[in-house]
C-alpha cells in the first residue's frame, strides 16, 4: 500500500528539490499579440457602427418637402418633450412624435418607434406631416 512513510518521502523529497517550471519565453508576446488583435478588432467594430449612424443619419436627412424643422420640433416638444424614446402611460403610443405601431408602420416604419433613430422618427414625421398635415397630432398639431 502507498500510504507507508518510506512512499511519502522520496516523492516529497523530490518534489521539493525539483526546478521551477521556466515560464515560456513566448508567452508575453503571445499575450501582447493577442491583445492587439482585441483592440483592433473593438475598434473596427466602433468604426462599422459610426459608419451605419453616418449613413442613416444622411438617408433621413432631407425632409420631405413643405415640412420644417420647427414644426416638427413643435410637436415633438409637445408630443414626448423631444424624447425620441417616451413611451405613453399605457404603452401605445411610442417616440418622439407618439406614433402607434398602425400610424408607424402606414409611414413606412418598422419595428417600435421608440427604439428606431431619432433621425429616422423624424423622416417618418415628416411624410406623416406632408400626407395628413397636423390632424395626426391633434393636441400638439
Amino acid at each position: 500500500m502507498l500510504t507507508k512513510r518510506t512512499y511519502f518521502i522520496p516523492v516529497l523529497v523530490a518534489l521539493a528539490t525539483a526546478a521551477p517550471a521556466k515560464a515560456n519565453p513566448l508567452d508575453a508576446p503571445a499575450r501582447r499579440f493577442r491583445h492587439t488583435i482585441h483592440v483592433t478588432v473593438a475598434r473596427m467594430e466602433a468604426a462599422r457602427k459610426a459608419e451605419i449612424r453616418r449613413e442613416r443619419r444622411l438617408l433621413y436627412a432631407a425632409l420631405p418637402a413643405g415640412v420644417s424643422m420647427a414644426t416638427l420640433e413643435s410637436i415633438a416638444a409637445c408630443e414626448s418633450g423631444g424624447d425620441p424614446t417616451a413611451v405613453s402611460s399605457d404603452g401605445s403610443y411610442r417616440g418622439k412624435y407618439q406614433f402607434d405601431f398602425g400610424t408607424w408602420e402606414s409611414v413606412g416604419g418598422s419595428g417600435d418607434p421608440a427604439a428606431a433613430p431619432e433621425s429616422e422618427q423624424d423622416y417618418r414625421a415628416a411624410l406623416l406631416y406632408s400626407q395628413s398635415g397636423s390632424s395626426p397630432w391633434p393636441v400638439c398639431g
